[in-house]
């Protein structure tokens, strides 16, 4: 990185102000990227440590997912939200706030004492979460404005977002089994201090590009209303049932509140998120079989953990190594094959596949009994889950900005964070309320058998097994059903890589950046 700098200096006899300047984008670049890091860690390292923070703490079976929920609904939520704040308020304020308040909410969740302490302190990482990624991405995007540097620079930033799930793995396996669970969250504070420390010092945001369109406050209050209710509900339902009044009066308001905000958006002269950008054949597909797709995958990357710490007795450390074949995959699907194949075939061609790769691999993972092998089951299910996952994302995040109008760019970036965060959300809830209730019809149907203590404990396990295998096989369908949306509502033929080539930038220079679901 410091070869242009010398380079441009030397061919141009320019003061040192411009590579000072060079300089000084690529250190940016350093802090933003260790603040995606952090974001990208944090939605991996708690599901390590989630089995003892609930043993600890006393969550219920029932409430646990909401450690994971509350994070990914108000991120998900909020993001929207945060792009316009950035906008208004400025992307480097923004951006160091975020980072000041993710930090606090992480010592809020260390220190917790309660279920409801660490609940909350994990609502609030995702909303501060939603004010750090659509500023982290803005000032990138008005920072490298050369097409090569912007090229690299984008490059970085998803490489770092692609490995930080892998990190987050590992890390939160270490941390919980020599320190305790709570260091899953005071390890953010080093990381949000460094990075908004050299944020504040480092990034020279380029003046003027703000929005002073009026913020779309009836937009922000029914979008977010719509999407809590909808994951709620989905909660509600395994505890009360699905038709149970509470339920369905859930599920109503969410369907009346979002359909409210699609009014509002259609009427207001600054909506949140104009119409426009969901409107497109191609957008819409891509938003909508990544959400599906997220789904299945939230849900798994649960039922997972539980399966290796709770029935196969894994340590928290070697559970986080027994993910990485899934992470292996999904970057070789990513840079080996998605990315090798983007320019050459329409993008369905690769997601459409993709999807299908990775729903038979999950479907490897609905054979997974008590005794199941790791190497013959679960490494085979997660290298296929990963590839097809993997080769899959790239296009799609590609496409998702296809034919955008620049003022648009920004937000059509947040729906796709929105559609993979309310995605996991909903997967999260929706799968653990089918495992659970598996679960509680199996060992009833099968406890009466077992006479001895030991017959009763694998009777347990037995029902555990079956109500993750339940869950994993309804997430088969979801991956199956996303398939078919990339294969017939995208229509977007390949990208004519030599156009790229005929404004003199290479064809492999162009901007494609791989956002990770946690």
């Amino acid at each position: 990185m410091g070869t242009p700098m010398s380079a441009t200096s030397a061919s141009t006899g320019k003061s040192a102000a411009i590579p000072d300047a060079h300089a000084n984008r690529w250190k940016a670049l350093t802090f933003i990227a260790l603040a995606q890091l952090m974001v990208v860690l944090d939605a991996t390292i708690v599901n390590i440590a989630l089995p003892s923070a609930q043993q600890d703490l006393g969550i219920s079976d029932g409430n646990r997912q909401w450690v994971i929920t509350a994070y990914a609904l108000a991120f998900g939520g909020l993001l929207l939200f945060g792009g316009r704040i950035a906008d208004l308020w400025g992307r480097k304020r923004t951006f160091v706030t975020g980072l000041i308040g993710f930090a606090s909410a992480s010592a809020l969740g260390g220190a917790a004492t309660n279920e409801a302490m660490l609940l909350g302190s994990r609502a609030l990482q995702g909303a501060f979460g939603a004010l750090l990624a659509p500023a982290a991405l803005s000032l990138l995007a008005v920072m490298f404005t050369d097409a090569k540097e912007r090229a690299k620079a984008f490059g970085i930033y998803g490489a770092i977002a692609g490995g930080g799930g892998a990190v987050g793995l590992i890390l939160g396996g270490f941390l919980t089994e020599y320190l305790d669970w709570r260091w899953t969250f005071f390890v953010n504070i080093p990381f949000a201090v460094v990075a908004a420390a050299g944020a504040y010092f480092v990034i020279r945001e380029p003046e003027g590009g703000r929005n002073r369109s009026p913020l779309d406050i009836p937009g922000v209050v029914l979008s977010t209303l719509g999407l809590v209710a909808l994951v709620y509900g989905f909660t509600r339902a395994e505890s009360d049932g699905w038709g149970n009044s509470m339920t369905i009066g859930l599920f109503v308001a969410s369907a009346v509140l979002l359909a409210a905000f699609v009014l509002v958006e259609s009427k207001v002269k600054a909506p949140l998120l104009p119409l426009r950008v969901i409107t497109e054949r191609n957008r819409a597909g891509v938003y909508l079989s990544l959400g599906l797709a997220v789904i299945a995958m939230f849900g798994l990357f649960l039922f997972l953990t539980y399966y290796l710490q709770v029935v196969k007795g894994y340590s928290p450390v070697r559970t986080g190594f027994a993910f990485l074949p899934m992470i292996v995959g999904m970057i070789t699907g990513s840079t080996q094959i998605g990315a090798r194949l983007m320019t050459r075939v329409p993008a369905r061609l690769l997601m459409g596949p993709g999807f299908l790769a990775a729903a038979v691999g999950m479907l490897l993972l609905t054979q997974m009994e008590v005794g199941s092998s790791y190497a013959g089951l679960l490494l085979p299910a997660q290298l296929l889950l990963g590839l097809g996952m993997g080769t899959a994302f790239m296009p799609a995040m590609s496409l998702s900005t296809h034919g955008i109008e620049p003022r648009d760019a920004g937000v059509a970036s947040a729906m796709v964070n929105t559609s993979q965060q309310v995605g996991g959300a909903i997967g999260t809830a929706l799968l653990n309320t089918i495992a659970a209730s598996a679960t509680t019809s199996y060992i009833k149907d099968h406890i009466a058998g077992a006479a001895s203590r030991p017959q009763q404990q694998l009777v347990q396990l037995e029902g555990l097994v079956e109500g993750y295998t339940s869950a994993i096989g309804f997430a088969v369908g979801i991956l199956v059903v996303a398939a078919a949306i990339a294969l017939t509502f995208i229509n977007a033929g390949r990208p004519d890589a030599t156009s790229a080539v005929a404004k003199g930038e290479d064809a492999e220079d162009e901007v494609k950046v791989p956002v990770i679901a946690h």
